[in-house]
């Protein structure tokens, strides 16, 4: 009776843990899952899809910030196709390179015909990366 009783205690020990881990492993993948696009293939893709998408594209001229210094709104261009844009809503910190024209990536999700991002992050431009390369 005492190895039946132990086979059990390991079998369902296993069962949790092996239940566990499925549950992680299903957890990372569904929340990881995340488009990475560029303007034009964005626009081509249904909205509901882009539930959590990764754009890059560049700053177009039409940057508006508000008062308060937090965030802007911004039309996200094709790099390649400069007559396709997202209008990009942002509402955090703005790196110090965000200005017009600059390589732009957002993270995010669309919400109708615009992009609502969570993270906004700026491509270093190439004079920073030659000064770089210099000095190594």
């Amino acid at each position: 009776m005492s190895a039946k009783k132990n086979l059990c205690i390991y079998l369902t020990a296993f069962a949790l843990f092996a239940g566990g881990a499925g549950f992680m492993l299903w957890s990372a993948f569904s929340e990881g899952a995340m488009y990475h696009l560029n303007v034009s293939e964005a626009v081509a893709m249904p909205s509901e899809k882009l539930k959590s998408a990764r754009l890059f594209g560049v700053a177009g001229g039409d940057i508006v910030k508000p008062q308060n210094g937090l965030g802007a709104t911004f039309t996200l261009v094709d790099l390649e196709h400069p007559e396709q844009g997202i209008r990009v809503h942002y509402r955090g910190a703005l790196p110090d390179t965000f200005e017009q024209g600059a390589e732009v990536i957002v993270e995010g999700r669309m919400e109708g015909r615009d992009f609502t991002a969570k993270t906004l992050m700026t491509k270093c431009p190439s004079k920073y990366e030659k000064s770089n390369r210099e000095h190594a």
